[in-house]
């Protein structure tokens, strides 16, 4: 077991001493610096300390201004300052600047470890937060879409093929189904990996503020434009835009989108000049935008050009086995944010989880999973900290909801007639009543090649 290390940081070498072996019979490992600069120093070259004891007057500065440049440099060190000479003004300036606690010296030995202890323990569980943290932000590949189910299977190995492509990608799925997340694993697979990812979800602005955060504008363009501004796509530029939400762009904007993807360029608000960006597009929705191109609430034009290459994001209803994995992974990431030692699920927990219908997909699992840990007080999440929809939730478990939606249904009929007709396709296609480049196309959809 690794022993925590702490830098103790006074100009009385007997102090020193003493702390020094008191703590390294505690089991710390201990660094000694005896001025601000030194203990600069022993940080540069040991960066895995954890706590730092700094006296409060040293010969080339104090122990304030030390913590200043500390949580400046190291936010995830705590400080501990110490002072033969306690005045109310400087324990209150420390705890505001950051401090872990602001002690006297001479305090009994035992008050001291025990706020040595405190205060490593939660350096360790902050150390542990970025360390996850830094994790989920660095890797955003295919590592992170986590399940085994066939549906969601499917749909990670359409996303390979297609990340290296370099071509327009149409995500569909129900809204918290991890559509951004699939995004993110595709730019990171792609030859733009380093390059910038820029998500906007079109939802979030009406149309005249989407427009202008999209293309930016130049100072002047309108009331309020006191300087330019670069818009998304520029950001974007040699990377990838994720637009989320796509379905609920403007049509006017939609015309304007489609003259970017065609000719990679475009005219700022107030401008004359034309903008070039090389950007990858990675769209997403919720909606059936073929059915609302019929209705003419989405340009069929645009629609052909974002769907080159179209993958359905299951819901999580229709890859149910993968509920106990994400669950005890929502599990483990919530126990280590809030400090909880938090190691299973009962059985009856699992069992209504896997009975839920799951409207709110994996956010909603993430939801309630990040709930229950804030509850529980035991070293496992048990059935009573389920919130009451669940618990209530009426529906009919024996309904295999894997193969109660459309596009379930569909691939299993297509299965059938390929297997009728022995992998006859033209004759597939007849069967079913569609033209062969169709049957192709859904093929190629559901991976039944």
């Amino acid at each position: 077991m690794i022993k925590p290390s702490l830098l103790i940081i006074d100009d009385e070498v007997k102090l020193r001493s003493l702390l020094t072996r008191i703590l390294e019979l505690e089991g710390y490992t201990i660094w000694q610096a005896s001025t601000v600069r030194q203990g600069l120093q022993e940080l540069e070259k040991h960066t895995d300390v954890l706590l730092i004891l700094t006296d409060v007057r040293l010969p080339d500065g104090d122990g304030i201004d030390l913590l200043q440049k500390v949580k400046s440099k190291y936010p995830d060190i705590e400080v501990i300052v110490m002072t033969a000479y306690g005045t109310i003004s400087d324990g209150v300036k420390a705890m505001k600047l950051g401090a872990f606690d602001y002690i006297t010296k001479g305090d009994q030995d035992e008050q001291m470890l025990l706020t040595i202890e405190k205060a490593v323990e939660k350096a360790q569980l902050r150390k542990k937060v970025s360390e996850l943290e830094s994790k989920v932000n660095t890797q955003s590949g295919f590592e992170t879409i986590i399940g085994n189910a066939p549906a969601i299977a499917n749909a990670i190995n359409m996303a390979r093929r297609v990340a290296t492509a370099d071509t327009s990608v149409l995500l569909e799925g129900e809204t918290g189904t991890g559509k951004e997340l699939f995004a993110q694993a595709i730019h990171q697979a792609s030859t733009r990996k380093g390059k910038p990812f820029v998500a906007v979800n079109c939802s979030a602005f009406p149309k005249d503020l989407l427009e202008s955060e999209m293309f930016g504008y130049r100072k002047g363009a309108f009331s309020g434009a006191v300087s330019d501004k670069k818009g998304l796509f520029e950001e974007a530029d040699t990377g990838t835009l994720f637009l989320d939400e796509i379905g609920e762009m403007h049509t006017d904007l939609q015309s304007k989108l489609l003259r970017v993807l065609e000719t990679q360029t475009f005219t700022k608000l107030g401008d004359t000049k034309p903008t070039k960006v090389n950007v990858r597009i990675v769209a997403a929705t919720n909606r059936d935008l073929n059915k609302e191109a019929e209705k003419d609430h989405f340009r069929l034009d645009l629609y052909y050009r974002l769907s080159v290459f179209k993958i359905l994001i299951p819901a999580l209803r229709e890859r149910k086995e993968d509920i106990p994995t994400l669950a005890l992974h929502f599990c483990q990431y919530y126990a280590l944010k809030t400090n909880k030692r938090i190691d299973s699920l009962a059985p009856e927990f699992i069992k209504q989880l896997m009975g839920y219908t799951w409207k709110g997909n994996i956010r909603e699992l993430k939801n309630i999973i990040e709930r229950a840990v804030i509850l529980c007080d035991l070293d496992q999440l048990t059935e009573d900290l389920l919130p009451i929809e669940i618990l209530s939730d009426k529906t009919d478990k024996t309904i295999n909801h894997s193969e109660t939606s459309i596009s379930a249904i569909e691939k299993i009929h297509i299965q059938k007639i390929l297997s009728v007709t022995g992998g006859n396709k033209p004759e597939a296609a007849n069967l079913l009543g569609i033209g062969l480049t169709t049957l192709y196309r859904k093929m190629h959809e559901y991976g039944l090649e």
